[in-house]
């Protein structure tokens, strides 16, 4: 019995549990006495009650039952001799679970009692559509059967539990409907403790993303310096090779940090000026029917994949550039087709329906009774966009600007194809660089172990971009509080 039948089931007696509540809440009130709650109240208490503990078991369990059987599976496993190959005890057990899931594609019959080498096991497992790793040794078969086996018994015994709770929380809900039961107020507490909950996602992902990154960047700053890293002027992270003498390479911050912030820089010159002047033509001058068709239009961008930009960037923008600059100069083109000014003309393009979008909304948010007034006095509409409309937006325009920044600092797929991958540091926008979200990606490809400064230093690449954004954020929460307008 699959975990999905059984949320359905879960689902459905508290769909049955809230009707008879609410029917039994219903033929209780004779009138004689006022009840305290709605009959509604009392059948959403019985549904919570079948459905919350249920659910609750069921993740337990669910959580539990993969711990068990994958301790289960390493504990079948033999040591690690000649005739077992396999790097770890970890990857065997992976191999296996893998074995186990292709095993359960099979017919019942042959999935109980497959053959003993993998050798003739693996064509009829291919054709079923299931492809295992070559390294799978014959010894996994009767552990990945046993394993199967152990997964259905915890899954029918867990099924039994659940829906037998789930029973019971509906009949205790049902048998506590009175006249006079508070249903009311214990559903209004758990929506409050639902709403707590909901409330403080965002701090949990937070504090489990930076915790996440922090100690394997305690693990990386224990191989390399921290002067070394966020002083460094150059980026060679090259992997120990033999004869190499354990060298480890150099992890220099600067030049991925210098391309970051400058790609982003030339990005916002871009997106800024043209984002936000188109937004205060749509919310000031465009005439209903135009901005009902400009304003959608316009953010068909920001529906765009990035890749497709930095396809254009690569194939078509960047070769137009380059060869632009050789006609203009006669010769060897100065705009190279990877550099810091494509990447950052096409990322500015991308970000532009961003900061209209925005900028639009805090500026249609304005009061109209500010607009009245100063044409009133006199003020043409020019003058009253530039001197009342746009300071009374600037809190939000400059947080939607950060907002923006943010996105220019992490992204890369345009910041690949456009930019390239050299860690250079240079002033001449017209020359390649590199950022943090590139290495990022570069250090975390492949089939690695997080046991060296080459892979590790990607964590310590996160928490340095993630503390970069952090300090944006706090910057634009400053300019909003010294700038804020209380408007009645």
């Amino acid at each position: 019995m699959s975990l999905m039948f059984v949320f359905a089931a879960v689902l459905g007696i508290g769909a049955v549990a809230f009707f008879l509540g609410r029917q039994r809440a219903i033929g209780q009130d004779d009138g004689t006495v006022k009840p305290h709650s709605r009959a509604h109240y009392h059948g959403w208490w019985a549904a919570l009650l079948a459905t919350l503990p249920a659910l609750l078991l069921l993740i337990t369990w669910g959580v539990g039952s993969n711990l068990y059987l994958e301790a289960h599976i390493k504990g079948q496993l033999p040591e690690q001799t000649a005739e077992s190959p396999i790097a770890s005890r970890s990857l065997a057990a992976g191999l296996t679970k893998s074995l186990a899931n292709g095993l359960r594609r099979l017919d019942p019959q042959m999935a109980a009692n497959p053959p003993a080498s993998f050798a003739e096991l693996q064509p009829l497992l291919a054709a079923r559509g299931v492809a295992l790793a070559p390294d799978t040794q014959d010894y996994m078969i009767p552990i990945a059967v046993d394993a199967n086996r152990t997964q259905d018994t915890l899954r029918t015994v867990g099924a039994v539990a659940i829906l037998a709770l789930s029973l019971a929380g509906a009949a205790f809900g049902l048998s506590q409907i009175r006249v006079r039961a508070r249903a009311r107020n214990n559903v209004e507490t758990i929506v409050l403790w639902a709403l707590l909950g909901a409330s403080t996602i965002a701090i949990l992902t937070t504090i489990g993303i930076v915790l996440s990154m922090l100690f394997q960047t305690i693990n990386f700053f224990e191989s390399v310096p921290l002067a070394n890293f966020f002083f460094g002027t150059v980026w060679d992270p090259r992997f120990a090779a033999a004869g190499s003498g354990g060298s480890e390479g150099q992890f220099g911050l600067i030049p991925l940090l210098a391309g970051t912030l400058y790609i982003a820089f030339v990005a916002m010159l871009v997106a800024v000026p043209v984002g936000l002047m188109s937004a205060v033509y749509m919310a000031e001058y465009a005439s209903p029917r135009l901005r009902a068709v400009v304003k959608p239009a316009l953010e068909l961008l920001a529906g765009i994949p990035t890749i497709v930009y930095g396809i254009f960037a690569l194939v078509t923008l960047g070769p137009f550039l380059r060869d632009l600059s050789a006609a203009l100069a006669g010769g060897t083109g100065f705009i190279q087709a990877q550099s810091i000014f494509t990447a950052g003309l096409v990322m500015g393009v991308m970000l532009i329906p961003v900061v209209s979008s925005l900028s639009d909304d805090i500026i249609t948010a304005v009061p109209r009774a500010m607009r009245d007034g100063s044409l009133g006095l006199g003020a043409t509409r020019s003058e009253t966009i530039k001197r009342v409309v746009l300071p009374a937006a600037l809190p939000g325009i400059v947080g939607a600007i950060l907002l923006t920044a943010s996105r220019a600092v992490g992204e890369t797929m345009i910041v690949v194809l456009a930019a390239g991958v050299a860690a250079n540091l240079t002033l001449n926008p017209f020359e390649a660089m590199t950022t943090i979200t590139v290495k990022i990606v570069n250090q975390l490809t492949g089939d690695l172990e997080f046991n060296s400064p080459q892979t590790l230093v990607a964590f310590a690449l996160g928490i340095t971009l993630f503390a970069l954004t952090l300090v944006m954020n706090i910057f634009a929460l400053y300019i909003v509080r010294k700038y804020r307008e209380q408007y009645e």
